[in-house]
This record gives C-alpha cells, structure tokens and sequence, in this order.
C-alpha cells in the first residue's frame, strides 16, 4: 500500500520500521519540526524523523498541518491509507477525508478507555491489571473513531510507564502491519465505540505529580510509577524539593500524621494514608544527584520530626 506516516515520538518508531519490514511504500513520514530541547536549548529532531532518515525516507516538517499547502501536498500523494501514531497535531477533516482507506491510528490502551493523550501514565496510576494497544479509524473526535483490532498485556506490579511504553510499542507496530494487512484483503470489521465505556485520559501537568500523603501508599505508588520520568513524583523535605524515583509500599502499618518520616532499620519510611506507610528505595534533592536512601539517612539524618511535602514558602 502507498501509505503515509504521521508520527513523533519514539514510541512510533517501532510501528514506521515495521511498515517498511512489512514491504509498504511508505511516500512520506510527517513529524514535529526540530525542537530545542533540554538546558543548553539545544535543537534536535524528533526520534521519528531520525528512523525516517536512517531508512532513506522522505521528511516532511510543517508547523501546522492544517495549513491548505501541507492539505494540498498531502492530496498530491495519493496515498492508500494514511497511519498517525502520536504525531502531536489534531488531524482537521479536511486531511481525514483524503485517503481512499482512512487514517489508521495506533493507540496506547484498550479503547474506549483511556481516551486521550496518556493512556499508558492514567493506567498505571488508576492501579488497571491489563491494558494494550488499539487500531482505529480517526474521525474528528477525541480518539473516537471505530476500533479495528486489539491486543493485550497485563500491567507489572512494579512497572513504569516507561517500561510499559517499550513494550507496548513493538505490540502496536506489529498489531498496524496486521490491521493493513486485512484491510488489504477486505476482511477488516470495524466496531463503532461504545461512548457510554469511554474513559479519559489528559495530559500530564506538573501538579500531578505532588505526592499527597494523605493517600494510600499503594496508590503513591501507582501514580509515581505512571508519571515517570515526567512529571514524576515530587514532595518537600525541610522546605525544599524532593523528588522520589523509586519506592515500593511497605507492610508496616504506620498510623503516624500522613508525611512522617520513620527510620526502621535501613529503611526509610514515610507514614501515608489509612494507615499504610511507603518506603523510599531512591530520591533527589532538586539540584543534587540521585542518591540511595541510605545515604540519605546518612547525610541528612532525617528523624520523625520531618514531614514530607511542607509547603516550600
């Protein structure tokens, strides 16, 4: 098929290596402009567009996809089908109706749950045992297009969702190539989503990732786990920041104010709501490295007079 490829971050890079595999003609892949990135503000291109390159395609960068020259360009194409997989641009009408077959659009969960532009990071966090990849139809909603095929995983009890997305995108890639391929051969059902099931899933903001200890320990967890590495999980420890990279809940019952610390032999507990308590394996002081909690303890002798997440003024 001649196929066009809509697509920016590294979790779509399976899915684009994987069209070319599979013997498609991929006439142009569609990404992000270069952007500065990081603390030098150093410009750099997208994980798609370097894949596209090292495969000797054709990259196309538009500001804006909407605009009526990318449209006419992307007519001019001709393209059977068109594949989005996290391009960062909401795709208008007037580029939905140009391929004969559609725009196929590999999705991070079960639709229609998690609808949305964190399915992976809202899944660990809300404690799902199983999630998966979508195909489905883009039409001009929110991910609410008819699905074409599904397949699942379950969630690992200590997964992030980093992790989480390196495995679900090798699972996409290969569920795109065989959606096309049955589309080829027009044995391909579509099944319209149920909007009553639909569940969301926004984007990330800073703010979600404030531990509030007043919460089970087992859900700290949870969101630590799906919000890393961005926003992560965050507190104050003796008015400044506290970044928590890794912990797990703990078994002793703890019915201490939410946010105490307790020391219990080598580990560094903190109490959290109804009764539960989290232990911290790693954290960082912003501005400083990571550091064990061992060797926290050791150079801040933290004691049961610290409550984590003082307000910082």
């Amino acid at each position: 098929m001649q196929i066009v490829f809509l697509g920016t971050p590294r979790f779509a890079v399976p899915t684009l290596e994987s069209l070319v595999k599979a013997g498609h003609n991929l006439v142009a892949v569609y990404t992000q402009p270069d952007r500065p990135k990081g603390r030098g503000q150093q410009v750099v291109s997208s994980p798609v567009k370097d894949a596209a390159m090292n495969l000797g395609l054709r990259v196309e960068q538009p500001e804006r996809i909407r605009r009526p020259e990318v449209v006419s360009s992307l007519r001019d194409l001709a393209a059977d089908a068109m594949v989005v997989v996290g391009y960062g641009q909401i795709i208008p009408q007037a580029i939905i109706d140009l391929p004969r077959n559609g725009i196929v659009n590999v999705h991070a969960s079960l639709l229609p749950k998690y609808r949305g532009a964190a399915p992976i990071q809202w899944a660990i966090a809300n404690g799902d045992a199983v999630t998966g990849v979508t195909t489905m139809l883009i039409n001009a909603g929110l991910d609410t297009g008819d699905m074409l095929m599904q397949a699942k995983t379950p969630i690992g009890d200590t997964e992030t969702a980093v992790e989480l997305s390196e495995r679900l995108a090798p699972m996409g890639a290969a569920l795109l190539v065989q959606t096309l391929n049955a589309m080829q051969d027009a044995a391909l059902p579509r099944q319209p989503q149920n909007d009553a099931e639909a569940t969301y899933a926004p984007i990330l903001k800073k703010e979600d990732g404030l531990v509030d200890w007043s919460r089970p320990a087992v859900e700290i967890d949870r969101r630590r786990r799906g919000f890393s590495p961005w926003p992560g999980a965050f507190t104050t420890f003796r008015r400044q920041v506290l970044h928590i990279w890794r912990s797990k809940p703990a078994n002793d019952i703890d019915s201490g104010f939410p946010g105490t610390v307790r020391i219990a032999g080598r580990r560094l507990l903190v109490a959290c709501g109804q009764g539960t308590s989290l232990e911290i394996e790693e954290l960082q002081l912003e501005g400083r490295k990571r550091m064990s909690a061992e060797a926290f303890r050791n150079g801040y002798r933290p004691t049961t007079e610290d409550i984590l997440g003082e307000k910082t003024n």
